[in-house]
């Protein structure tokens, strides 16, 4: 039997989130082979992790019109557009259908191991780019299969690697051997246990970004029910007119509202400010508590838990067989890093862009969505779905598509261009979905919420 040619290969997609369903949609439309793998065991497996988390963006921005035209036969119709839909909304109403639609294309349990290009380590030139690409999967049962692509797509997202609470990048001496008292995601407050396991407490939040402004809200609405709870906001920098957001001038309503919300925690005192404060280590007292320690030598009081909430990073680890081009800061593509740089951008300001700047030294290897930004926070799923598009139209072998853009962006109040930052570790405590989003806030989509990873 003869190997089946690049044509009859299918294209594989990495996640079935929101960017990783709509490049599939796109695929399907250009009449293209998607084979979708999601390690979780259903469509938004992260979307779903932060569920209880509110949308920054309304139903109209945050599904992709190629998606809609899949859906349409089925009977589905999109939500009302002007609302804004919860995590587990966006993954229910939305994800899941649009994954069901897809069916066999799509299998769950899925982890990605490697991706190399057939018979060739990284080192090997010849005959290089007329080798498909092989992907490795490991299934939940146990069992592996190794898939041969025409190209990979790889929308796995951010989610899986939130950043430390270390200043420098790295956990701070001792921040491993507390995990017991520290979460790096946005709490469940109307969960019973995780409830419990703030009220009448004194917790610390670290970073600067929506999803600190979601979990400061959060606690002080706690604070009004639950005498006790207090809510300690950690800053590597100093409080300034851009610290709690646009505002009423944020495009973005439900963002800018939630960044007076959490101004409103800290100015009733349900939340104190510690500003400039990098920490270096976490101690305990004799009780267990935490104390954290700045590089400056300064030791805040005991702390009875701590929610950092410093960003997100992607996993490259699966990709080290294939030849990428990343930007050294960012870990972003070289091409797309300079349009998204957080001291420059914002999420309405960074440029619509495509295959052009997606593309690395592999070819036919694209990182898109959250993952295609790096660390940078100011990711919108409106960007995500305009990435796919155009890279499926590339794929398709229609260059014209490829090249147009079809997508303008709404400036967004909070991140208001040069001089975004007013120091340095900004951009650090930004989290991933810092300028717009969740915990690392997955903000997906205009904007999204603080828990996720995009604007």
């Amino acid at each position: 039997m003869n190997a089946p040619t690049a044509d009859q290969l299918p294209v594989v997609v990495i996640g079935a989130g929101p960017i990783g369903l709509a490049a599939a949609a796109h695929l399907v439309e250009r009449g293209l082979e998607p084979l979708v793998l999601e390690a979780g065991p259903s469509a938004g497996t992260a979307v779903r992790d932060w569920s209880h988390v509110r949308l920054f963006s309304p139903w109209s921005e945050v599904t992709d019109p190629a998606a809609e035209k899949l859906l349409a036969p089925t009977g589905w119709v999109r939500p009302d557009g002007a609302a804004y839909p919860t995590g587990g909304d966006w993954a229910e109403r939305y994800l899941q259908p649009l994954a069901d639609v897809l069916g066999d294309q799509v299998r769950y349990g899925a982890t990605v191991t490697g991706v190399a290009r057939a018979g060739r380590d990284r080192i090997v030139d010849a005959g290089r780019e007329e080798q498909p690409l092989t992907v490795h999967i490991q299934f939940a049962d146990g069992h592996e299969e190794r898939v041969t692509a025409r190209a990979v797509i790889d929308a796995s997202g951010t989610w899986s690697i939130p950043s430390p609470m270390g200043a420098d990048g790295l956990p701070a001496l001792g921040e491993k051997a507390a995990a017991d008292r520290i979460s790096y995601r946005v709490p469940d407050l109307t969960d019973p246990a995780v409830r419990a396991r703030y009220a009448g407490k004194r917790t610390a939040v670290v970073g600067s970004g929506a999803s600190a402004f979601t979990a400061l809200a959060s606690l002080a609405d706690l604070a009004k029910e639950e005498e006790g709870t207090h809510g300690v906001w950690i800053l590597r920098r100093s409080i300034s007119t851009n610290t709690y957001g646009g505002g009423e001038a944020d495009q973005l309503p439900a963002r800018g509202a939630l960044g007076l919300r959490a101004k409103a925690a800290v100015e009733a005192g349900h939340a104190g400010a510690v500003t400039g404060f990098r920490t270096e280590a976490v101690e305990r007292d004799t009780d267990g508590r935490l104390i954290l320690v700045a590089e400056d030598g300064r030791r805040l009081d005991p702390l009875d838990e701590a929610i950092v909430l410093t960003g997100l990073r992607p996993d490259l680890s699966f990709l080290s067989e294939v030849r990428l081009g990343l930007d050294d800061r960012l870990q972003a593509p070289t091409e797309l890093a300079p349009l998204i740089d957080p001291n420059v951008h914002s999420c309405g300001t960074v440029y619509p862009h495509g295959v052009g700047e997606l593309s690395h030294p592999e070819q036919d290897i694209y990182l898109v969505g959250m993952k295609s930004y790096g660390r940078a926070p100011t990711f919108l799923a409106m960007t995500g779905f305009e990435q796919v598009r155009s890279i499926t139209a590339a794929l398709a072998g229609d260059r014209e598509a490829a090249e147009r853009v079809e997508l303008t962006l709404p400036e967004t109040g909070v991140c208001g261009g040069a001089g975004l930052f007013d120091d340095p570790d900004a951009a650090q405590s930004a989290e991933g979905g810092g300028c717009c989003a969740a915990p690392a806030t997955l903000q997906i989509g205009v904007g999204a919420p603080a828990a996720s990873g995009g604007c």
